[in-house]
């Protein structure tokens, strides 16, 4: 890389820390419908604030030894996990699909879809304030990234796909619960899935939902299998339907390449 691609890497990698951090406050407020302007950031456990030389992304976490400064109280892994994966993968953006609207479009998609894959993970619950606008800004991308001449195609195309999606998740959902009396499915993770197709097309999305389910029930039957799970026990299928959109917006052409091969 030139001096500049070098200098573009840095300061990719610092904003992503950055907005890694403001993550983690959508993460730890959104699901539990608290505001992430107020109150300020505070330790959970004795709510004293936290002062911005023990805010920095990464670093903080390191010099205070994982612990609040206050009262002593650990610090979740989670805060630095997610500022440090953030930046990894506004990096793998910007050295996937360089400095160009394609990269910050997919390093907006990873950061959503990275916070929703840790909401799901943590509390089984996708709020709409991150499905709702990621498929608004799924459906604006469809359009920029269109052709010009075909940009109304392009969106109805995706609008209706998006739809689609979204449908084949809620037809599953219904199904079970009209088989097993409970519910299998959130609405959340249609709308999951619905933001998907808008960013990333048909192809993509079946791969997404493929590698979802089957990462889901592997996870299922090794829980079962040790022991903490059980028939009723709910799996973030959300979470996973994530980490396979994560590995789908880098390698999905070149799975999908590769499996219709076998076709040919």
């Amino acid at each position: 890389m030139s001096p500049i691609d070098w200098i573009a890497a840095l300061f990719t990698l610092l904003f992503g820390l950055a907005f890694g951090s403001f993550l983690n406050v959508c993460i730890a407020r959104l699901p539990r419908h608290r505001s992430i302007v107020h109150p300020p950031s505070h330790c959970p456990g004795c709510k004293a604030l936290i002062r911005s030389l023990d805010n920095i992304p990464v670093l903080s976490y390191l010099l205070l030894r994982g612990r609040c400064r206050s009262c002593g109280d650990p610090i979740s892994w989670r805060y630095p996990a997610v500022e440090l994966a953030t930046a990894l993968l506004w990096l793998t953006c910007f050295l996937h699909f360089g400095l160009t609207p394609a990269g910050v479009a997919m390093a907006i998609l990873c950061f959503l879809t990275l916070g929703l894959a840790v909401m799901d993970a943590e509390t089984l619950r996708l709020p709409d304030s991150f499905t709702l606008p990621g498929i608004a800004l799924g459906l604006a991308w469809s359009v920029i990234s269109a052709p010009e001449g075909s940009r109304l195609r392009a969106a109805l195309f995706a609008a209706l796909w998006s739809a689609t999606a979204a449908g084949i998740l809620l037809a599953i959902a219904f199904s079970y619960r009209a088989l097993r009396g409970r519910a299998g499915l959130g609405l959340g993770d249609a709308k999951l899935l619905a933001m998907f197709a808008a960013w990333l097309g048909p192809a993509d999305t079946l791969l997404i939902l493929f590698l979802g389910v089957v990462i889901t029930a592997l996870y299922g039957l090794t829980q079962l299998l040790r022991g903490r799970a059980g028939a009723a026990t709910r799996l973030p299928l959300g979470a996973f339907l994530s980490l396979a959109a994560l590995y789908t917006v880098f390698a999905g052409q070149p799975t999908i390449a590769w499996y219709l091969h076998f076709f040919s």
